[in-house]
């Protein structure tokens, strides 16, 4: 279902649900609880910046909240600049009245995919907005508003100003809160199916058209939303997915399967990410050594524990730990649950026992119920929360990101910095390069395995041996992501050199020989690369594109409303 033809790009439709985290004036005393949100869309377009409108043809999708369906996508977007996105929440009279049983088993009108058609009475909702609400006597009560009948689709126009010719996700927020605007659940109707003279109708059809803004526009694709976002049957009673963009250029991800991603889950974890009374003197929060411009690390060559004790090594940064496999510059951690709880009990960091802290965080209780179900405090449930918080710091919008997705350039030294990292140190095949790609490859720019890069080591820190107890193991680290680099100095473990240029200057010059080092350092020459200024300035520049700067820099997060 496309715009104009296949010879035009794709644009992803996401949306998000939201809600505001105080209460709505809206709905009096009342606390809602939306426990459905499913809706149709369809006449999708485009406006030019002349004012016309780029049409799409026959196309229609199927958005839930409940299933965790938040993205559609159409094909065949030309180049070109467009200033407003138009679609109707609901369906033409003909899609409407058409035969749904001879639709594609797929198709987003499908009965058995939307399960919105109305069967025997014929026709679709187009949107079903359920729940339960508080009321006066402290009952819950539920609440069924269906929008139905071609006549009463609604039309929605956004602003937004993107360019196509490439790939396009355009993310809009739907406020749900907006959609019970001027609805005060303790006085009117608490149903409505769209009949006519219905006093509830044009209230709900005014607040759908208001209730969708933008959000963001992206120049990627993002893997299908049902891979990163459970179906509403696997979560917990009362919460809602948490959706996850990430970029079909990553490799597929896989979330744990007994700690599906939540909205309440994620803003529990980011809450107690920024608690200091996760340390022994409420001095200290994980945030402390992991602040966001900084990549999530703390610019600190080791780090400080919450009494001032000195560490051993450097603080990890924090981002992409989905496809992590072990934590720590040692690996001694094998899951994101394990390790986050590790920082809170050691001696060298926050030093603090689990069961003081359950004590000191016992007024988080009506947190822990609207992300888990029930007001019990347990490390494990921490855990769970600090895990789904940490799996949702996705960076993958640096320079280079929008560069290989063609909206953006490097510099002319960028790109020779670039040949050089992805090019082998091989003089006798007439090959001179910084051979970085064998540990830094991939999109990721980590292997995620454990090496030895030529450190002169410390005898009271030998790596990964510390853990194994084998000496084959000695003076390897886990290998960083390059992502992000010229945020997260100083460097190594142990935050021994401070800028990048000393960074380039030990590969180039100073890996110290050893019986565990690396084979893809110990097959160069005794006295290095020996790479000349302008190489080892190219690969800076390069280093320098991996910033995200819309990852470190980002501080809004979709939030819910608390549960009654």
């Amino acid at each position: 279902m496309g715009l104009v033809s296949a010879s035009g790009q794709v644009l992803d439709l996401e949306i998000l649900p939201m809600w505001q985290q105080q209460p709505l004036s809206a709905r009096g005393p009342a606390a809602v609880n939306i426990e459905r949100l499913d809706f149709l869309l369809s006449s999708l377009a485009l406006q030019r910046t002349d004012g016309s409108w780029l049409e799409s043809e026959d196309w229609s999708a199927f958005y839930s909240l409940e299933k965790g369906r938040l993205k559609t996508r159409a094909d065949g977007v030309p180049s070109g600049k467009f200033t407003a996105i138009r679609f109707d929440v609901g369906l033409s009279a003909q899609q409407n009245e058409a035969d749904p049983n001879r639709l594609p088993a797929d198709h987003a009108l499908n009965p058995n995919v939307c399960g919105l058609h109305w069967g025997w009475q014929g026709g679709y909702v187009f949107m079903a907005l359920e729940g339960r609400w508080q009321n006066q006597a402290g009952k819950l009560d539920g609440f069924s508003y269906h929008l139905a009948q071609a006549p009463n689709a609604v039309h929605v126009e956004v602003p937004v100003e993107f360019q196509g010719g490439g790939p396009i996700t355009l993310t809009l927020n739907l406020d749900a809160s907006r959609l019970f605007q001027n609805i005060d659940l303790t006085k009117d109707a608490t149903s409505t199916h769209s009949r006519e003279g219905d006093p509830l109708l044009p209230k709900l059809k005014q607040n759908i058209a208001a209730a969708f803004a933008l959000r963001s526009v992206r120049y990627d694709l993002y893997q299908a939303s049902e891979k990163t976002t459970t179906a509403a049957a696997n979560l917990p009673p009362g919460t809602h997915a948490y959706p996850l963009a990430i970029t079909q250029r990553f490799p597929q991800v896989t979330l744990p399967a007994d700690n599906p991603l939540t909205q309440e889950g994620v803003a529990l974890g980011e809450m107690l990410f920024h608690d200091k009374r996760l340390s022994i003197n409420n001095s200290q929060s994980c945030a402390s050594c992991h602040e966001r411009n900084l990549a999530f690390s703390d610019a600190r060559t080791v780090s400080l524990g919450a009494e001032g004790q000195k560490g051993t090594r450097q603080a990890m940064p924090l981002f992409n730990l989905a496809w992590s496999q072990s934590f720590f510059w040692d690996g001694r951690a094998a899951s994101l649950r394990q390790q986050v709880l590790m920082p809170i009990q050691d001696a060298h960091e926050m030093n603090e026992k689990l069961e003081r802290v359950v004590e000191k965080i016992s007024d988080t209780k009506a947190q822990f119920e609207q992300a888990f179900g029930s007001r019990e405090i347990t490390p494990d449930l921490m855990a769970k929360a600090l895990e789904q918080y940490l799996l949702t710091l996705i960076s993958q919008e640096s320079r280079f990101d929008q560069t290989v997705r063609k909206v953006a350039q490097m510099t002319e030294e960028e790109k020779r910095g670039l040949q050089l990292f992805v090019t082998e140190f091989d003089p006798a095949r007439g090959l001179r390069g910084a051979d970085c790609f064998h540990c830094h490859g991939g999109t990721l720019f980590t292997d995620h395995q454990f090496k030895n890069n030529g450190l002169a080591l410390s005898p009271e820190d030998l790596g990964r041996m510390l853990v194994t107890g084998k000496e084959t193991d000695k003076g390897k680290f886990k290998t960083p992501s390059l992502r992000n680099i010229a945020a997260t100095a100083p460097y190594m473990h142990d935050g021994r050199f401070a800028t990048l240029e000393e960074v380039v200057e030990h590969y180039s010059s100073g890996v110290k020989r050893s019986a565990t080092l690396d084979p893809n350092l110990a097959k160069h020459p005794e006295a290095g690369l020996q790479l000349t200024a302008e190489e080892k300035h190219a690969l800076v520049a390069f280093l320098k594109t991996l910033t995200d700067e819309t990852f470190i820099s980002a501080t809004d997060k979709p939030q819910i409303a608390k549960q009654p």
